[in-house]
């Protein structure tokens, strides 16, 4: 009983010692890399609001912290300055796992490289220790430490939910504009389950969607509105070798195309049979391509002469095909990279290619030769993308962090462009999308604002992708598929 008894005695320092060696550890790799420790958390979805001030206060409260630690006369209140640490890093962590889709480390030193449950399990050991030498030191029943901890740990939480919910609010909220909400301007058409939520919109012709599979790349679903039937179809293309990774198809009857960026590859068929054919190859590598006839292709792509995003045309003429860039088209506000990420688009009525930003409030029209272009605006006021982008030397790689995006998904008919966005405009609540997308309508003609409307769906889901034909618009939600019909009157000509 006494070698128990003396061991106990030595837990209180036995937690100062391993907290001091943590925090001085810890604030000191931030301090000899605080330009990356600033960074990771400006890319943080919770602190990235807040990642100057927040870089500066860990710094100084881990020191703070361990010299509290170290004087015999504040031990005790360095354990409860480092319960706290601790328990708002593990919050920090939960909610980072659980309701943000962007997990940075902000560490710093080896921690970086534990992975997100290690992190955790980590913490909670630390924890423990704090609690094991507290309850030793303090010499108080369990009931009352409980009662002394219980409010620390929850004020520690509710900050990093309150950080949290600041944070979200700022992405999403934008109280200088105002929508214009037209209410049940949409009938529902039809409701399909689909097997799974890898399908994607790969076109539409009179009554029938065709839908693709992420995992099953070169099979389409045809499903017919008209009559609620469905086919699969199976597609052949000519070359089964090339090591594809992204490949998708696009359907504009009576032709249809199969491309993949990534190797670079186009291929053409006909939907009479459905075997395609080598189209394009080697000429360019593309993150989109949007069919404008037969014999035309828009892509999006890099030039190996700015590194930016670029515009071009692929065109076949008798037996080879053509590439012609055109970088002046889109305008570069940072690094011409993730600050001129969109959605190309094709205008069939207008015979224009349209483009919408996805960090601003901006898109552009342009004609089929991407020779002249005009810009319009949606109602959003962010027309400089605010985007954190950080370079990440042992991977080698950029990462996209905490940025508010102004245009999620668009579609164009006519002189219709159709934009969804998750940004709350004045006397907006967020509830409402919980069930529903925001869908605003522009003409592109003037580039005004026309209306918005709400796209109803199963709740708790998110829209993947949405399509404006005529007076239908169709929508991808998980493995549902929406299909409603404008009514008339909201139609504009």
């Amino acid at each position: 009983m006494r070698s128990v008894s003396s061991i106990l005695r030595y837990i209180p320092n036995l937690s100062k010692l391993l907290y001091i060696l943590l925090f001085v550890y810890a604030a000191s790799s931030k301090l000899l890399d605080f330009q990356n420790f600033q960074t990771q958390l400006g890319q943080s979805p919770i602190l990235g609001a807040f990642a100057i001030p927040v870089a500066y206060g860990i710094i100084i409260i881990e020191i703070l912290t361990s010299l509290l630690l170290a004087l015999g006369k504040t031990r005790i209140i360095g354990l409860y300055a480092a319960y706290i640490l601790m328990v708002m890093f593990t919050a920090y962590i939960v909610i980072i796992l659980n309701f943000t889709s962007f997990t940075p480390c902000s560490c710093g030193g080896v921690l970086e490289d534990l992975s997100w449950t290690e992190h955790f399990i980590f913490n909670c050991a630390y924890i423990a220790l704090a609690l094991w030498g507290i309850f030793l030191s303090e010499k108080i029943s369990k009931t009352k430490l409980a009662l002394r901890l219980l409010p620390m740990s929850l004020i520690a939480v509710c900050l990093m939910v309150g950080l949290y919910l600041l944070s979200d609010n700022t992405m999403k909220r934008n109280n200088a504009f105002q929508r214009k909400y037209i209410p049940h301007a949409l009938l529902e058409d039809g409701n399909f389950t689909l097997e799974s939520n890898s399908f994607y919109i790969a076109g539409s012709h009179e009554d029938i969607i065709y839908l693709g599979n992420h995992f099953a790349p070169l099979y389409l679903k045809a499903i017919n509105t008209q009559s609620k039937t469905t086919q699969d179809i199976k597609i052949e293309i000519e070359n089964y070798q090339l090591p594809y990774k992204r490949v998708r198809i696009e359907v504009k009857p009576p032709h249809f195309f199969v491309g993949d960026g990534t190797v670079p590859v186009l291929f053409k068929g006909a939907i009479a049979d459905w075997k395609a054919r080598l189209f394009s190859h080697d000429k360019a590598y593309f993150y989109q391509y949007k069919i404008m006839d037969s014999a035309s292709i828009a892509i999006l792509t890099t030039s190996t002469k700015t590194n930016a995003n670029t515009l071009g045309i692929l065109k076949s003429k008798k037996d080879s095909t053509q590439l012609s860039l055109h970088p002046s088209i889109l305008k570069q506000q940072i690094n011409g990279t993730f600050d001129t990420d969109g959605l190309l688009l094709w205008d069939e009525q207008n015979q224009s290619i349209i483009y919408v930003y996805y960090y601003r409030n901006q898109y552009i029209i342009a004609d089929k030769q991407l020779s002249n272009s005009t810009e319009g605006k949606t109602i959003d006021t962010i027309s400089k993308a605010q985007i954190d982008v950080a370079y990440y030397p042992n991977k080698a790689e950029y990462k996209l962090g905490k940025s508010i995006m102004v245009n999620r998904f668009a579609s164009i008919y006519g002189n219709n462009l159709y934009v969804s966005t998750d940004r709350l405009g004045k006397y907006e609540e967020e509830d409402i999308l919980r069930s529903a997308s925001i869908i605003d309508q522009y003409d592109i003609r003037d580039n005004s604002y026309i209306k918005s409307f709400y796209f109803y769906h199963q709740p708790n889901k998110k829209l993947k992708e949405f399509k404006v034909k005529n007076d239908r618009v169709i929508g991808l939600v998980d493995n549902q598929l929406w299909i409603y019909k404008i009514k008339s009157e909201h139609l504009k000509k």
